[in-house]
């Protein structure tokens, strides 16, 4: 019979590590990560594409905004990982930067998006046509200038001007014949459009409201003697909180009223970005988590408050309400301006995914509509109705001198992707609005020649 020792073997117990041991480790197995990630990342020949990465998808970096201060520096405690600079503007909350140039588009040395500058004095045989607008109007998401709204219906028109001096006969004459068999034949052809190099301006900047665009034609368009404008707006007006008159570089007023509060926002931002500026968490967010933004980040510029999109909304009508008076007090005002000076506006009503219709959507299209609540497609649906509502009357007020134009359904039978979030458009898209815009431009009197009159 075997008996059992009752005395255990002894074992010394181990000692916890102190604290400022761990504390100092913690630092060094950080940095032997960053190495290897350096090590590894050249190896892969990706050094260059990684340190150029911001922690999200390349378009996105190169159209996010970014915000300079007096020094062209960005602002403490503001979201700043995007290309496209913009700096304080007085009276128009904010422009952007004029000579920068990415991949994907160039802004010219008046801040307008084009490949040219803009002289004051306008040439004799120019006509001018500014856009303004926010996102949609600048071609947020585009490859390139020329895949934008404003150079799509530049070369639409002047296309137009080349084919007139083809085809002349399909034109009607600027003298008319004298026998009414021949009279009524060139009765029924199109007037003739002036002759002349047609020019759209993009002055749209990204964010930008009715109150941005009011500014923006008294204090920067109209010096450019413009001959004809259209603004394409209204989504950005339903986000807006009524106690804003306009956009804004975020969160400037709070930091000017809580200097404690962006001190610490200030800290806790250079901390995440040195975190997230290390090669090893950009090469874990590059080649692993692959993040994408939400559909409240592409959709909203401008704006750091990544809330569903329903939440951006009035809360209820009387917010709702405020919204669009001070919407269509903004647009009579550029009315008023316009008319004194005899120049043409268009008021058009921008497009917005939940007037696609359910026919022909791609993927994406329908993976937006899905993420979606219901709540935010009634809400829009009801905004929208309010803002045509408000341009009809414009239109009635000042009829020489306005058009209005209702876009929210415009794609609705559309048989191509038409849009990449909420409100912006594929290339496709454009050049389908372009052609839209092209038709009642070119039925302006201002625009045509002359006709002549009939004969007595």
């Amino acid at each position: 019979m075997k008996f059992k020792s009752r005395h255990r073997s002894y074992r010394k117990p181990r000692r916890p590590l102190p604290l400022p041991i761990i504390f100092m480790t913690i630092p060094l197995v950080l940095i032997a990560l960053e190495l290897l990630a350096r090590i590894f990342v050249g190896f892969a020949g990706k050094s260059a594409e990684l340190a150029a990465y911001e922690g999200q998808p390349e378009l996105a970096t190169a159209y996010g905004l970014k915000f300079l201060g007096q020094s062209q520096q960005p602002y403490d405690g503001i979201f700043d990982r995007g290309r496209l600079a913009a700096q304080r503007q007085f009276g128009m909350g904010y422009s952007l930067v004029g000579k920068q140039k990415s991949q994907y588009w160039g802004i010219n040395e008046q801040g307008f998006r084009d490949n040219d500058p803009l002289p004051l004095a306008k040439p004799k045989n120019e006509i001018r046509i500014f856009l303004l607008g926010g996102s949609t109007a600048f071609g947020q998401w585009s490859a390139s200038n020329q895949a934008t709204l404003a150079s799509k219906l530049e070369t639409r028109l002047n296309e137009r001007i080349a084919q007139q001096k083809r085809t002349p006969e399909k034109y009607r004459p600027t003298v008319l014949p004298y026998f009414k068999s021949e009279l009524d034949k060139v009765i029924k052809l199109p007037l003739r459009l002036r002759d002349g190099q047609y020019r759209v301006i993009n002055a749209a900047v990204p964010g930008y409201t009715s109150g941005n665009e009011l500014a923006q034609l008294a204090l920067q368009i109209l010096p450019y003697s413009p001959d004809a404008i259209v603004v394409l707006d209204g989504y950005d007006d339903l986000m807006l909180p009524s106690n804003q008159a306009a956009k804004d570089i975020p969160h400037t007023e709070a930091f000017l009223n809580n200097a404690s509060g962006h001190y610490w926002t200030t800290i806790t931002q250079q901390l995440n970005d040195t975190i997230t500026g290390t090669y090893f968490v950009k090469a874990i967010q590059y080649w692993l988590l692959r993040p994408e933004p939400n559909v409240t980040q592409t959709s909203l510029i401008a704006t750091e408050n990544a809330a569903p999109l329903e939440q951006h909304l009035a809360a209820n009508p009387g917010e709702l309400d405020s919204r669009v008076a001070r919407y269509r007090t903004h647009q009579a005002q550029m009315a008023r301006l316009t008319t004194g000076a005899g120049i043409p506006i268009f008021l058009a009503l921008q497009p917005e995914i939940t007037g696609r219709g359910t026919s022909n959507l791609s993927p994406k299209e329908q993976a937006i509509l899905n993420e979606l609540k219901p709540s935010y497609k009634q809400q829009v649906q009801t905004g929208y109705a309010e803002l045509a509502q408000a341009n009809e009357q414009l239109q009635k007020a000042f009829p020489k001198n306005v058009k209005t134009l209702n876009f929210y359904k415009f794609y609705e039978n559309f048989s191509k992707p038409a849009f990449y979030d909420t409100v912006h458009l594929t290339e496709e898209a454009n050049t389908a609005l372009a052609e839209q815009f092209y038709r009642v431009i070119t039925s302006l009197p201002k625009l045509q020649v002359a006709p002549p009159k009939p004969p007595t």
